[in-house]
């Protein structure tokens, strides 16, 4: 049992960061490009608490401030901005122990065309849609998508799927509605992480945080016994009478020795 409880012991040491949560950035609308004016709401969330987490980013005018300093809403780990084009820059979420979460790429433009792209990465594998919208018309205007520069192709609706995606698909995509204009470019990422990595991962660390709870237990089960031995008059007087019988038997066995030697 000592060692049971040693191994799990070093396992916990072991595995200790996945006991500090990671956080992770999510955008209300998800989207990587926005129009001034636009309300987004962005969170810190990890699986069970956002307590701790504060919201930061990098812009061309700031440089590493946080939520309310000057920008933003802030309420609990979450913040609330009406967007200007001066938002624009990277954001993340911070613990005030040192890791931080994902980090996103917003874009705001003064303009009158976005893309909504993911704002977050891609699995490989699944089906993409890019919509190209304009801010005072029906979001169904033909538009021809671009990536790296190059035209993929045109489509009557304003919408475009990428089915399947793979690496290949990753990369930097802009639209262009006629007679509106361009949007800003916004870079996609694909990722090959296969989603069961990530929940034995987080099923390991729930896991772990159960050991200290067995070795609590385990310590405190050991020390009653042990106290009730030590508290129990029986075990020792026990004790002492197997010890003097054995010395008797031991006695008579020499005196019944003795006593035929002397005959």
């Amino acid at each position: 049992m000592e060692g049971t409880s040693l191994q799990c012991l070093l396992i916990l040491i072991s595995l200790l960061s996945c006991t500090t949560h990671q956080a992770r950035l999510t955008v209300s609308p998800s989207s990587s490009q926005f129009f001034e004016g636009d309300f987004v709401s962005l969170s810190c969330e990890e699986d069970d608490s956002s307590a701790g987490w504060t919201l930061r980013r990098n812009t061309s005018k700031q440089q590493r401030t946080q939520c309310g300093d000057g920008w933003g809403k802030p309420a609990g780990s979450s913040c609330t901005l009406n967007m200007i084009p001066h938002d624009s820059g990277v954001y993340w979420c911070e613990s005030s122990e040192g890791p931080i979460s994902n980090m996103v790429n917003l874009t705001v433009t003064g303009g009158s065309v976005i893309l909504q792209s993911p704002v977050l990465p891609v699995m490989e594998g699944d089906d993409v849609t890019l919509l190209c919208k304009t801010k005072t018309t029906p979001s169904n205007l033909p538009a021809a998508f671009y990536k790296d520069g190059s035209l993929i192709r045109k489509q009557p609706t304003g919408h475009m799927t990428i089915q399947h995606v793979s690496r290949s698909d990753e990369g930097l995509y802009k639209c262009d509605i006629r007679g509106h204009g361009e949007s800003p470019s916004s870079w996609i990422t694909v990722t090959g992480e296969e989603p069961t990595t990530r929940v034995v991962i987080r099923l390991v660390c729930h896991l772990v945080v159960f050991c200290p709870y067995l070795i609590s237990t385990f310590i405190a089960v050991s020390l009653y016994r042990l106290r009730a031995k030590e508290n129990d008059p029986t075990i020792p007087m026990a004790t002492a009478t197997n010890a003097e019988q054995r010395l008797c038997e031991d006695y008579n066995d020499i005196g019944a020795v003795t006593t035929e030697h002397q005959f």
